[in-house]
């Protein structure tokens, strides 16, 4: 993925300038590495303020973070500019799953009888089927016309691997919750500097729950 780094004051630091990278890498794998991105860092008196384009061959979104510090404001950015991208990609397969319109097949209409001793008989199932006219005139029938709906869609489940709810580096339990913070992940499996393995995830209520793997 493309990426363009601007500063509008002072200068972007290593630390700050990798976790813009990781996280417009998130990025990259929901809509593709030939999107491009451009950061904006900029600052007025004591709030700081990221701005981020992400550009496509057919879609364009910006995000915008604020805060105090400019890794919370970067933390706000890429967390909104990731939202839009999986409501652009989550659009997009919902088109490519939606039903296709079966046409209905109708019988074409019952033509005249050519002479009148040619008087269709109702059956005793269907008494209806066959009016005759007590005047003389030619019979007219009538035929019900059926049609039959469409199937109904069937949703298959959509499953995504992903690699990232592993950590490759051992971390305390506090880097842990700020790692799953940063990187707006709900689940973390790492292990701390001893070995120990954890599982730490986030429930329904939003609270951070750290599960001891024996």
């Amino acid at each position: 993925m493309d990426m363009e780094f601007t500063s509008r004051q002072g200068k972007i630091s290593k630390a700050l300038r990798q976790k813009t990278e990781q996280g417009m890498e998130r990025i990259a794998r929901i809509l593709g590495r030939t999107v491009r991105g451009s950061i904006v860092f900029d600052a007025e008196r004591h709030l700081h303020r990221v701005e981020i384009t992400v550009k496509g061959r057919a879609h364009q979104f910006a995000a915008e973070g604020k805060a105090t510090e400019p890794e919370a404001a970067l933390r706000l950015a890429i967390s909104h500019a990731e939202a839009q991208a999986r409501r652009y990609r989550d659009r997009k397969i919902e088109k490519k799953r939606l039903p296709i319109t079966e046409k209905v097949v109708s019988a074409p209409p019952l033509g005249r009888p050519k002479s009148r001793s040619a008087i269709p008989v109702a059956t005793a199932a269907e008494p209806s089927a066959a009016t005759i006219s007590t005047n003389g005139s030619k019979p007219r029938a009538a035929i019900a016309i059926h049609s039959f709906p469409a199937p109904a869609a069937v949703v298959e489940p959509h499953v995504v691997t992903n690699g990232e709810a592993f950590a490759l580096t051992p971390m305390t339990i506090e880097e842990a919750v700020k790692d799953a913070e940063f990187r707006d992940r709900d689940l973390l499996i790492f292990h701390d500097p001893a070995g120990q393995m954890y599982v730490l995830h986030r429930r329904r209520d939003g609270q951070m729950e750290l599960v001891e793997v024996p």
